[in-house]
């Protein structure tokens, strides 16, 4: 029985997470067709078990807004998955040419890159409210990098001639 290639084309051989703290929460499982369709959405953390690209296809088919801006609705990708999955299929290929390594390989390491260690949260004690900086769980760290990927694609495309 042959290997499972991710889009028919690249294997996850050989893909490292050099982040000790994300290895557990970045899963290189290969599928042929990232889709599981949310089956397992009610299971708790699931999602670290689901497939680094398709939770980045997730967040480009509901971008958000970025900080207060609400210029960009994030409502005009939601269930064109097909449409996403070509996109992130492109962008993985563009990688691979222009850069001569496995496009899985630079997905992850700019994950890694872009995870953020610590952020600040507001505290309020009796109405005053004071900053402190927390420490980042592994799961949120690759969520926000991946958000930070996706906003960025959006605001950089945004009123342009060249989408996405």
């Amino acid at each position: 029985m042959s290997e499972i290639k991710f889009f028919n084309r690249w294997d996850t051989e050989g893909v490292k997470v050099v982040d000790l703290g994300l290895q557990k929460y970045l899963s290189l499982a290969p599928r042929i067709l990232p889709k599981t369709g949310a089956r397992y959405a009610g299971n708790r953390f699931h999602k670290s078990n689901t497939f680094v690209v398709e939770r980045l296809a997730a967040k480009l088919m509901t971008a958000g807004h970025k900080s207060k801006k609400h210029f960009m609705s994030s409502g005009h990708n939601t269930g064109k998955k097909n449409k996403v999955l070509r996109i992130v299929e492109k962008a993985l290929a563009k990688a691979e040419q222009k850069l001569k390594v496995h496009p899985l390989q630079v997905l992850v390491t700019a994950v890694e890159n872009a995870a953020p260690r610590e952020e600040v949260i507001a505290i309020e004690y009796g109405g005053a409210r004071y900053p402190k900086s927390v420490d980042v769980a592994p799961q949120r760290r690759i969520d926000l990098a991946l958000r930070y990927f996706v906003q960025g694609s959006y605001v950089k495309s945004f009123n342009k001639k060249v989408t996405i």
